[in-house]
């Protein structure tokens, strides 16, 4: 038998992890880095910080269908580096890390409008999204 998670309580529990970024007197931010995704979130980041995001506060809305959606997109940023994204983690304004997950230019946790960052270029996240499977 498998296991499997009504409607409800996936977005409680995807709400649960996505209000984190909301903790703190300010806003969560994500950072896009080059390299390699680490093999778990409580690792210490790799690679080279390309930009940062400053997001709405609160982060998320809430979800539906297990899915919650990322904030006031696009949102835009300049690079800080030039190089390929490869990755991003999302952190409160305390700057704990709450997750890390995938980039791309569609079909990813966290889309970009390029994956070719340059120092002082304008990048924008298109769309974020985090989703808790059904089981």
């Amino acid at each position: 038998m498998a296991l499997r998670i009504p409607t409800a309580a996936r977005n409680a529990a995807i709400d649960a992890v996505v209000d984190l970024l909301d903790a703190g007197a300010g806003a969560a931010t994500i950072e896009v880095r080059t390299g390699s995704q680490p093999a778990t979130a409580n690792d210490a980041a790799t690679g080279t910080v390309l930009a940062t995001f400053t997001l709405a506060d609160p982060a998320f809305g809430s979800a539906s269908s297990g899915v919650a959606t990322l904030a006031s997109t696009p949102r835009s940023t300049t690079g800080v580096a030039a190089g390929t994204a490869g990755w991003f983690r999302a952190k409160d304004s305390n700057g704990n890390t709450v997750f890390d997950g995938a980039v791309g230019t569609s079909g990813a946790e966290l889309n970009l409008n390029t994956l070719t960052i340059s120092v002082g270029v304008n990048v924008e996240i298109t769309s974020g999204t985090m989703t808790m499977p059904a089981g």
